[in-house]
């Protein structure tokens, strides 16, 4: 295991939010910040004509210099089979559910599952217990000289996002920004965004901000208004907020 959810702190609205920090212990975190990738093996946002200036490195934009790297580098090979667990995908919901965010979904075998699955078509019901999850993980660095991710509240598919902060103690100046905020449309007919629309900055309030800081992991429940942001940052040319965006999805 290697979170800690003891210290997760909840914001309820206007979508359930929260904070666990510090999430791992000092020498396994900075296992991870040491061994972060190099940024020459990710994949610009503009090469991919997304919005937002962003550099990346997954499973489904860039798979096969992910996997080399992932499975070339212990402690990211180690990290990798724990974020596909069962362990990691089913602690991550009970933590969830003890702070009262029971999501439905339960660990059901893969026999019983079809069984719930034919039921629960006989019946018309929806029935998460046989959904199949499946967690992933992917590498990300926006540049301290403007890099942002405009608003949005993730794609259908997702269930649960967790953005954790790979960065040394002194290593980043809050004045350059990097925080995750919490937004809020200024028009209230933009409010319902269940299918990801991406907005521009001036189209939200900020409800809160999230500081990058070291050893924190933001996680939150994506909903039909989980809108999220981060702002263009102001900080000097070469400089990286770098961190591991995972995410909890539903397969079917």
């Amino acid at each position: 295991m290697f979170f800690d959810y003891g210290k997760v702190e909840f914001r309820y609205t206007p979508f359930p939010i929260g904070i666990a920090k510090p999430v791992m212990p000092d020498a396994r975190y900075g296992e991870l910040v040491a061994n972060f990738p190099p940024v020459e093996l990710f994949e610009s946002f503009e090469q991919m004509g997304k919005k937002g200036r962003k550099f990346t490195l997954s499973a489904k934009e860039n798979r096969q210099r992910y996997d080399e790297f992932v499975q070339a580098t212990p402690v990211w090979r180690e990290f990798h089979k724990w974020i596909k667990s069962r362990d990691f995908v089913y602690g991550a919901l009970d933590m969830l559910k003890a702070h009262d965010l029971d999501l439905g979904y339960r660990y059901v075998e893969p026999g019983k599952r079809l069984v719930r699955k034919v039921k629960s078509v006989a019946l018309r019901k929806r029935m998460p217990s046989y959904v199949p999850l499946e967690a992933r993980f992917e590498f990300s660095a926006l540049p301290a000289d403007g890099g942002n991710l405009p608003p949005h509240t993730d794609a259908p598919t997702k269930i649960v996002t967790m953005i954790l902060s790979i960065l040394e103690d002194g290593e980043w100046d809050q004045m350059f920004g990097g925080g995750t905020d919490v937004n809020w449309p200024k028009d209230e007919t933009k409010t319902f965004n269940q299918m990801n629309r991406v907005a521009g900055f001036d189209e939200m309030e900020v409800l809160h901000t999230y500081p990058f800081t070291p050893n924190q992991c933001v996680v939150f429940v994506k909903t039909f208004n989980s809108w999220h942001s981060v702002a263009p940052m102001h900080g000097p040319a070469g400089k990286l907020r770098r961190t591991l965006t995972i995410n909890i999805e539903a397969l079917a």
